[in-house]
């Protein structure tokens, strides 16, 4: 059976699909009020969405709240579970399309959430309306699990394990092919100050701990327009000065920073020698590298690579200073040294440190039976039998479950653009994840 043939027959529909999906700007909102939209109309318009192309095609579906949902193929014990999500980071940056059009180019669709991760839920919808539209009845039942806040608090798929059953075994389309059988620790936290300088207003830059920060603008009393326009062609930075001073950088995943320019970075660089805020002046000694070289803190694992660190939320105002940081830590990490150094650093900068969230490594064993499967799968339409299984520094929701993996919906040499302005993803390559997920499925219930 080829299932690249068959879904090659659904294209007009699986394209128009993902596009009418990625139209809905699904940002969260906070909105505790409103139990039917706890995080914004346009989130939860986006898990309708997918619910509702679900009942069309025949499905069981559940709906939790109106935070997360299934949708559900099979019979049996046992379930197979493919988690998505429909929430999207916010659109940042200078976009070559409008973020929210799904504008078609070539064989790109490009928009805020078609590589993370709209395409790849409706990539997983279509390899099951395969299976349903072939006669093919699983003797264990696929859930196609859908969350709402994936990219701040996971608390939608929270709320789904409190009210439905844990899979057996699971994988998210939310990252690379072939197999990721490990994820980084996740952690983060604030470093929180008072802000003792009366001629530094304000400085802000930043909306989420998982991106990399584009652009942060302060303002300064005295007169530093020259010096700072000397800076940005010294340093070959970009920026202006109007209202306020403005520092621009380039958005990336906090996975990877060095993927992205960091403008926090950029600006406590060129304040740092006018300034004697304590964060500014402490981000500017120890906070340049994504590696932590500065505080002798950089670490590496064999198997999951380099501790990293991404510099994300600036706050400054006429009292308080506060920096939020992420960062992506691997096994075997010695988080107790880790913070002692912070903690005897930031003491000596009248600092302190607040815990925002920690997660723990995740990590199954890429020898297990059903990975073989996936990896098989992955094999049968690519022909790649070198490309080794990976680790990662992103979270997927395949840690969300006992025993889950992330697997696909990039292949190997493609551009990862997830987080990042232009984000987009293949018409065809898309295409091929789906015959690749519906081929996993197909041996995983057989």
């Amino acid at each position: 059976m080829n299932f690249l043939d068959i879904i090659n027959k659904y294209k007009e529909e699986f394209v128009s699909n993902i596009q009418k999906l990625v139209r809905i700007p699904s940002v969260l909102e906070e909105n505790p009020t409103d139990k039917e939209a706890p995080f914004g109309k346009d989130v939860r318009e986006s898990l309708d969405f997918v619910l509702n192309l679900g009942r069309e095609f025949g499905f069981k579906v559940l709906d939790v709240d109106h935070v997360a949902g299934h949708i559900e193929y099979g019979e049996g014990e046992e379930i197979i579970g493919v988690l998505c999500h429909v929430d999207v980071v916010p659109a940042d940056g200078v976009w070559k399309y409008p973020p929210f059009s799904a504008q078609i180019e070539g064989d790109k669709i490009y928009g805020r959430g078609t590589n993370d991760d709209k395409g790849p839920a409706i990539c997983s919808l279509y390899a099951l309306k395969m299976l349903k539209d072939l006669n093919i009845m699983p003797n264990k039942r696929i859930r196609l699990i859908f969350g709402t806040d994936e990219e701040t608090d996971w608390r939608g798929i929270k709320r789904y394990f409190e009210v439905c059953e844990m899979p057996d075994f699971g994988f998210s389309p939310d990252a690379d092919f072939p197999i990721i059988y490990g994820e980084k620790g996740i952690m983060s936290f604030d470093i929180v100050g008072k802000n003792i300088d009366e001629n530094l207003p304000f400085a802000t830059g930043g909306s989420r701990y998982n991106i990399v920060c584009d652009n942060v603008k302060f303002d300064y009393k005295l007169d530093l327009k020259e010096k700072f326009n000397e800076f940005l062609k010294k340093t070959n930075t970009k920026g202006k000065v109007e209202e306020s001073y403005e520092v621009c950088g380039k958005s990336a995943h906090a996975m990877e920073p060095k993927n992205g320019i960091n403008a926090i970075i950029k600006a406590s660089e060129f304040l740092s020698e006018y300034t004697n805020n304590e964060l500014i002046q402490f981000i500017n000694k120890y906070l340049k590298s994504s590696r932590l070289e500065d505080m002798n803190l950089n670490f590496t694992d064999k198997e999951m690579g380099d501790l990293t660190c991404n510099l994300g939320v600036l706050r400054i105002n006429g009292k308080e200073s506060r920096l939020g940081l992420n960062f992506r830590y691997p096994i075997n990490f010695d988080k107790d040294n880790f913070f002692k150094v912070w903690n005897k650093l930031l003491n000596q900068y009248n600092l302190k440190l607040e815990m925002k969230e920690d997660k723990n490594p995740h990590y199954v064993n890429k020898e297990d039976k059903d990975i073989e499967i996936l990896h098989e799968a992955y094999i049968k339409y690519t022909n790649d039998t070198k490309t080794p299984l990976l680790t990662i520094g992103g979270g997927t929701y395949g840690r969300a479950l006992k025993k889950g993996v992330a697997f696909g919906i990039l292949f190997p040499g493609e551009e990862e653009l997830a987080h990042q302005e232009n984000e987009c993803i293949s018409i065809e390559n898309t295409m091929k994840a789906c015959a690749i997920i519906a081929e996993a499925l197909y041996n995983l219930v057989k």
